[in-house]
């Protein structure tokens, strides 16, 4: 059948002279310069068919692989022969030397050195001479065993491994500078000029190392295992054709060891080349363009401006470092000063513990604060309800009473009016008016007429239960911190309790928001010292109260010089504590309690605001609320009471006239109210707005009700009286700004009224009632009009009165 062709092994040069040369060269090849050829070996001497027999096969089993058996190999057959390369030709030369006897070796060197000194020798020779190292060499890397070819060897074939010539140290540096001269003359081009100077430079180090590495590896080869000992210990047990695959096996893995370094060798050649390019000469006989000196002048400009913004941006950036250093270095101060942790620690954990406790202890005891507090404003409320009641009730009695009387009978025929209590009502109300009367005689007030008295006078009896439901009020008021701690339940004692805090630790106190949160935790105690408190009584001065004065102690003191804030927010706690505890409560009081027609409380209640809202209200948006809060329940108090408490009658003319009629004295007692009500509305002036207040007392109260009875009233003194009342009552500072000699709008009516009084007086000869009517248009600023009269009535004198 088919025979396969064997393959053949042969020793491959180093690769240093694989590029010139191969391991079987042909018989006409000239040998490599600078290399000294090899002196040509002995010739075979003839042998016998036989021997030949014998010898053919271990020399094909040394050289030649096979895939054929022995038997079916035949000389004359062409084989599949493979080069395979050495691993290493000194080591082989050296193992070579180390199989070699003693006297072979001696031999061998002295047939090189008179070969290297004729110097002369045929190719022929050199071929041989190749054969016979690639034979040992082969045959030393062949996988079969070494003592077995030796064995099977013929002597002619020992013969043949005589040992060579080795050359003497100078033969070898000329053959060096041979091999150079032939490199440095090569006739070819590179295509890449960079690369290939680095390709040349690299094989021209790589073969110089390499030269320089067969002198030296020759000191470190004895202490490597040769590879005849390392292929004994793999391949002792293994036939001869397994030990032929492994060997082949094992030098393709080596090859493909070798392909994948060199391809890593030349990728990293690559890649040193892209990143080092090579440097563009400069080409002379290129022309650059023209160079002028404001192209130079513009470039160093532009190079200046990136060098300063780049300088700016390094300042700004050293100036930011510098602050980081100073914030650095206070940060350590700091710290050194707070360097008593422990101390600290103890001292916020106890501040908290106490926090803590005090904000449960006011929890626990404020559903009772409420109770209280709501009981003692229901019992105010009470006793106010009832006096306005029964005024209205009064008002109703009379009034229908009077209106009985006006008709012309003697006794009222109306049931309403038939009953005793209604009489007994009539008749308890003229008792009260003479007790009045009584007291003012003795304190001397000529100024007072009827009706402007507020008639809230109670009972005895009235007086008795009200005192003892208050004093009940009281007492429990007292039991309410009656089993709690004086740290607990003395504002100044827990005021004391912030105050330390600031002082030690400021700037951890402004943190904590302390006077933000100090108006709510007060509250509840504040609330219970002001259950006893009445804004409309004057009796008790809200800055006389014990936490006014503590709270304002403590938002007065000063600033500890340790803070880093410039404003101290204690000033604030006062001005919030007032805002949020005792506005609301003066706007409840307003609401159900405050009567418009007593003067004494309106006083009060006008004073005690003035104070709060120029002095200690602060100018935010939280205190603004909350006195436009309290500034709308007073205008609406005022618009009910205007409402609902006002009634002035119109009777007939000889009614009026008869001064001592109880019709007469009605009307005057209810116009006198309504006047004294404009008084008290009046009061507000500077507190709520000028609009509002000169709409109610001048629009709603003057022209709708008082201005009737004043033009029902004959022309007398009477009649001034009552104007000269209603005058004196107007703020100043409504007419200070007031030009062109014109009054207020809604004092034209009024302003009509007394200059018709003028003339009336003026055709009747009371020149001094005139005056005097002409002195009240005056102080309306009204000189329009008093000009006009004097210019009509020719009347000279009375141009002093307004400065002409």
């Amino acid at each position: 059948m088919f025979r396969r062709a064997p393959r053949t092994f042969s020793a491959r040069r180093r690769p240093a002279s694989s590029g010139s040369s191969s391991s079987e060269e042909e018989p006409g090849a000239e040998p490599a310069p600078g290399r000294a050829p090899a002196p040509a070996p002995a010739p075979a001497p003839p042998q016998d068919p036989g021997t030949a027999a014998v010898e053919g096969p271990a020399r094909s089993r040394a050289g030649v692989l096979s895939f054929g058996s022995e038997e079916e190999r035949e000389g004359d057959e062409d084989l599949f022969k493979i080069k395979k390369p050495s691993f290493n030709e000194v080591t082989f030369r050296i193992q070579k030397k180390k199989s070699l006897l003693p006297a072979q070796r001696e031999a061998e060197e002295s047939k090189k050195i008179c070969d290297l000194e004729s110097g002369t020798g045929n190719s022929e020779d050199t071929d041989e001479e190749k054969k016979e190292e690639e034979s040992y060499s082969s045959q030393s890397e062949d996988n079969n065993s070494a003592d077995s070819e030796n064995e099977s060897t013929p002597p002619g074939r020992r013969k043949d491994l005589s040992p060579v010539n080795i050359p003497s140290a100078a033969c070898i540096e000329s053959a060096r500078r041979k091999r150079h001269l032939a490199r440095t003359q090569a006739d070819y081009l590179p295509l890449d000029v960079s690369n290939g100077r680095q390709v040349s430079r690299r094989r021209e180090s790589s073969e110089e190392s390499e030269d320089e590495s067969d002198m030296k590896n020759l000191n470190f080869a004895p202490k490597m295992r040769t590879l005849r000992e390392r292929m004994t210990e793999h391949m002792v047990s293994v036939s001869d054709e397994s030990s032929e695959d492994e060997a082949q096996m094992k030098w393709e893995e080596q090859q493909i060891k070798k392909a994948v370094k060199l391809s890593q060798e030349i990728y990293s050649d690559a890649s040193l080349c892209k990143s080092q390019p090579a440097k563009p000469k400069f080409d002379t006989s290129v022309s650059l363009p023209p160079v002028s000196l404001e192209i130079v002048k513009k470039r160093l400009t532009e190079r200046i401006t990136s060098l300063q913004d780049v300088h700016c941006a390094h300042q700004r950036e050293y100036e930011k470092y510098m602050q980081d250093i100073e914030s650095s270095k206070m940060t350590v101060k700091e710290l050194e000063k707070n360097s008593d942790a422990a101390l600290n620690y103890k001292f916020y954990r106890g501040m908290k513990t106490y926090v803590e406790n005090l904000i449960n202890c006011l929890n626990e005891k404020l559903k009772y604060i409420n109770e209280l507090e709501l009981a003692a404003h229901a019992l105010l409320q009470q006793r106010a309800m009832a006096v306005l009641k029964r005024r209205q009730d009064e008002l109703k009695i009379e009034s229908a009473y009077i209106q009985h009387l006006t008709t012309g009978k003697d006794k009222p025929t109306n049931g309403r009016l038939e009953g005793d209590e209604k009489m007994e009502i009539l008749k308890t109300c003229e008792h009260r008016r003479t007790c009045r009367r009584q007291v003012r005689e003795q304190s001397q007030k000529a100024d007072h007429h009827e009706g402007m008295s507020s008639d809230d006078e109670l009972t005895p009896t009235e007086v008795t239960e009200f005192q003892e439901s208050k004093d009940n009020i009281l007492e429990d008021s007292r039991k309410i911190f009656e089993d709690v701690h004086t740290d607990f339940c003395d504002i100044r004692k827990i005021l004391l309790k912030f105050q330390e805090w600031k002082e030690k630790f400021p700037d951890s106190y402004c943190d904590a928001f302390v006077s933000f949160c100090l108006p709510k935790l007060l509250n509840p105690l504040i609330r219970v010292q002001l259950i006893n408190w009445n804004p409309l009584e004057s009796s008790t001065d809200l800055a006389e109260m014990p936490w006014f004065r503590a709270v304002e102690e403590f938002s007065n003191a000063k600033n500890s010089s340790e803070s880093k804030r410039d404003d101290d927010p204690d000033q604030e706690v006062l001005p919030r504590v007032i805002e949020k505890t005792v506005l609301p409560k003066i706007a409840a009081f307003v609401q159900n309690v405050w009567d418009p027609l007593s003067t004494s409380q309106t006083e009060n209640l006008v004073q005690l605001c003035r104070y709060i809202f120029e002095k200690q209200v602060p100018s935010k948006s939280e205190g603004r609320k909350a006195k436009e809060d309290l500034i709308k329940e007073v205008v609406l108090r005022m618009k009910k009471s205007i409402e609902e408490d006002v009634f002035i009658p119109l009777y007939p003319k000889s009614t009026v006239e008869d001064k001592s009629s109880p019709g007469s004295k009605f009307q005057e007692r209810r116009f006198w109210s309504a006047v004294k009500l404009l008084s008290n509305v009046l009061l507000w002036n500077g507190i709520v707005q000028e609009d509002v207040v000169r709409d109610l007392g001048l629009s709603k109260l003057l022209n709708r009700y008082l201005l009737l009875n004043l033009l029902n009233t004959p022309p007398g003194p009477d009649n001034i009286e009552k104007c000269t009342k209603v005058v004196v009552c107007l703020p100043e500072r409504w007419f200070e700004d007031l030009g062109n000699g014109s009054t207020l709008p809604e004092l034209l009516n009024f302003c009509q009224h007394l200059l018709q009084c003028a003339r009336v007086l003026h055709k009747n000869n009371h020149s001094d009632e005139t005056k005097e009517v002409i002195l009240l248009l005056v102080k309306v600023k009204a000189l329009h009009i008093v000009e006009d009269f004097i210019e009509e009535y020719k009347l000279e004198y009375l141009k002093s009165i307004i400065g002409k």
